[in-house]
């Protein structure tokens, strides 16, 4: 995640399993009700969030690649439809509802444009697999531990900067250990596994998904390195269009 969350139908959830949906209050079955004009206004966790979103979907070379990526395989974004600021558990910053399509962002819980940019990447990527490939979110760990590596690996999360300011840095092979453990991490905050079956999921596909870096191409480790594999994706599609 930040963390990744799908829901499926109430019918296929087993019994004690929640899915990590404790995580997101807002996110119950029972019907919503529709918020307020207060609470929706200036001022609030909410219209901060709209604002952070919205100059993350414009501004971020990651996101916009990602966008862009997903419009071309068929799965177009649209603001209003595909994300929502809501509350959340104090422990989570975002999360993908693969029920409904949608990119949860925690209004309460992001607070600055960097964390919003890289949340906002992070779902992005979850999202990408669900349109890309026949992810089983709900059954299979492995699926699950796959996405939460790429989106560790490629979101920016294990970026030196980051890990400086968490403290963690200087140690060989450093990114590679920072993904495995943020993508364990995710998986026990969502499902009800064993830290040994998370470790054993994450392991079992570590190489082919740490290794898979499309849309991107590359590990943007920065913004410089986002922009590059933007413009490639830009130049590549130019390319096949000209074919």
């Amino acid at each position: 995640m930040d963390r990744s969350e799908p829901r499926p139908p109430p019918q296929e959830v087993a019994e004690g399993e929640d899915f990590g949906y404790r995580l997101f209050p807002e996110r119950s079955s029972e019907a919503k009700p529709q918020r307020s004009f207060l609470s929706t206004s200036l001022f609030t966790f909410n219209h901060k969030c709209q604002v952070m979103l919205r100059i993350a979907l414009d501004t971020s070379p990651y996101a916009q690649l990602l966008l862009d990526a997903m419009k071309q395989s068929g799965c177009t974004v649209y603001k209003d439809r595909h994300f929502a600021c809501e509350d959340c558990d104090g422990c989570v910053s975002g999360g993908f509802d693969a029920a409904t399509s949608q990119i949860v962002l925690c209004q309460n819980n992001i607070h600055q444009q960097s964390h919003m940019n890289r949340v906002v990447t992070h779902e992005l990527i979850h999202a990408f697999d669900h349109c890309r490939a026949h992810v089983d979110w709900f059954s299979n760990v492995k699926h699950l531990a796959c996405s939460e590596i790429r989106a560790a690996n490629l979101s920016g999360d294990c970026s030196l900067i980051n890990e400086m300011t968490r403290l963690k840095f200087g140690l060989k092979q450093h990114h590679q250990i920072c993904v495995r453990d943020r993508a364990i991490r995710s998986i026990l905050a969502v499902r009800k596994v064993s830290k040994e079956t998370a470790e054993k999921a994450v392991d079992g596909v570590f190489d082919s998904c740490f290794n898979d870096h499309e849309p991107f191409g590359r590990v943007p480790h920065n913004k410089s390195d986002a922009k590059y594999a933007y413009r490639n994706f830009q130049n590549r599609d130019r390319y096949y269009a000209n074919l």
